[in-house]
């Protein structure tokens, strides 16, 4: 039904990830046929599903005001007891603009200048400049290497937080950058030391969508009592391809927190969903399962053609891409840093890849490959970059 191999125009489309003018404002001056695996959005069309849904309601004709009428709440309150096997009360859902803008309004929320927050690094970036942009200080919590996977290093995170006590731990799970999904016994952990040390655990799943090896489990699984100081911030728009609707939502269980962050919502004019992102929340959430079904298979065949060619270099290891469409790959025996790799890598061949030192720290000898795109394209990068690779 769906074909993932047919490539939209996303040129005309006006996206940052194929825009030649962004791109060379980032990379140089690289060839134009380039092949862009950074930014994380994937190249594959919308399901139909929602496609139909955005047609009806163009040609209704208006796009006043709109609301968080009662298919909003039901359809996340579904897919999390469907998908995730977590049962959520309406009360504790509230709309926000985009994960990214609500990291800073949770950051407004609950801490004040000079105050400090603490994160497992390497990690998305938009969590240090969440808090960095309001004064507040961050603290790292390098994650383990054991066996290409991370681990989280508890006795460490648990001083840190005694010593330091920042207001929030931000959490990403799964991870970004490696993909790595934490057990119920790692978050339990987590979630127990927070709790202790009266840290608000702030957990960003907005990668739980797309699950290739293991199974997922929300933080909303732990004992409910460790969920009394727990944000979960979550969309559908890394799952179905949605990120430019800007529509996310939160799940608090504690009225007192979830007063507050709402509060801060509010001073913030965060009020009335975009009319295309709750609809396509909707209809995603309640008609598009077998879209995500195989579109994740078709990045899993994705992942592995990139591990088959990773497999003919013992200088380059791979992290098991457990979620996600996007692959943490260790460069550093090649002698050269991810900076140097990328930039190289950029102008030689127009391959683009995300350098590892943008995730805050601990990444500066990674690359992320943005596997969400066209077995074409993943094929032609693999064959530009054994070229690269034999010209190092």
């Amino acid at each position: 039904m769906y074909n993932f191999d047919d490539k939209p125009d996303r040129v005309s489309e006006k996206c940052r990830k194929w825009d030649l003018n962004i791109i060379r404002d980032k990379f140089g001056d690289i060839r134009e046929d380039f092949v862009p695996m950074w930014i994380a959005d994937m190249d594959f069309k919308i399901p139909t599903e929602i496609e139909n849904k955005f047609i009806e309601a163009v040609r209704r004709g208006v796009f006043g005001y709109t609301y968080c009428y009662d298919e909003f709440y039901d359809s996340v309150i579904g897919w999390q007891k469907n998908m995730h096997e977590v049962n959520v009360e309406k009360e504790w859902i509230t709309l926000t603009y985009g994960t990214v803008s609500t990291l800073h309004y949770v950051v407004q929320a609950f801490c004040k200048k000079g105050d400090s927050i603490i994160l497992n690094t390497p990690v998305y970036d938009p969590f240090e400049s969440s808090a960095k942009k309001q004064g507040v200080n961050v603290i790292c919590n390098t994650l383990d290497v054991v066996n290409d996977r991370y681990y989280i290093n508890f006795d460490k995170l648990e001083i840190q937080i005694k010593e330091n006590k920042p207001k929030l731990m931000m959490f990403c799970t799964p991870h970004n950058p490696s993909g790595r999904i934490w057990t119920i016994e790692e978050m339990t952990r987590v979630a127990t030391i927070c709790k202790e040390n009266n840290v608000i655990l702030v957990a960003d799943e907005v990668h739980a969508e797309h699950i290739h090896y293991g199974k997922f489990n929300s933080i909303l699984k732990i004992e409910k009592e460790l969920l009394e100081n727990v944000i979960l911030l979550t969309s559908p728009n890394k799952g179905f391809n949605l990120g430019g609707l800007k529509t996310s939502y939160s799940i608090v269980i504690n009225k007192d927190i979830r007063d507050k962050f709402r509060n801060k919502l509010k001073q913030n004019s965060i009020t009335s969903p975009n009319v295309f992102g709750i609809i396509g929340l909707i209809t995603a959430y309640n008609e598009c399962h077998e879209w995500l079904s195989g579109v994740n298979e078709y990045i899993k065949s994705n992942y592995e053609l990139l591990e088959t060619w990773v497999n003919k270099y013992n200088k380059i290891k791979l992290m098991k891409m457990e979620s996600s469409y996007l692959a943490w790959m260790d460069i550093s025996g090649l002698g050269i840093s991810a900076s140097e790799f990328t930039d190289k890598l950029a102008i030689d061949t127009g391959v683009l890849l995300e350098d590892g030192s943008h995730f805050v720290k601990d990444g500066e000898k990674y690359v992320r490959i943005n596997l969400g795109t066209q077995k074409e394209n993943v094929i032609e990068a693999l064959n530009r970059m054994d070229l690269f690779l034999k010209s190092l």
